[in-house]
């Protein structure tokens, strides 16, 4: 399973979102900090889910970072997060 795939398991089960897209923007980052070679290392996440409308943005943030894991979390070099709601 890839990166992609892990991050939409894990958001798709904690949050049961309406709408979830999962980006790999790596190769914009080609030469930068962080780049991988194969990507899977700059993402950014649009989702749109009812338990993450009465957040602040920093708690919305903070639950996405802990429902992805933290174990996936240090694989990943950058993590963009788009609310939608």
């Amino acid at each position: 399973m890839t990166r992609s795939e892990k991050i939409r398991d894990r958001l798709e089960r904690a949050f049961a979102p309406g709408h979830l897209e999962v980006i790999d923007e790596s190769e914009s980052h080609r030469g930068h900090a962080g780049y991988q070679d194969g990507g899977e290392s700059h993402f950014r996440v649009v989702i749109g889910a009812d338990a993450l409308v009465p957040l602040s943005r920093i708690a919305r943030h903070r639950a996405v970072h802990q429902a992805i894991g933290k174990d996936l979390m240090n694989e990943i070099h950058a993590l963009s997060v788009v609310i939608q709601g």
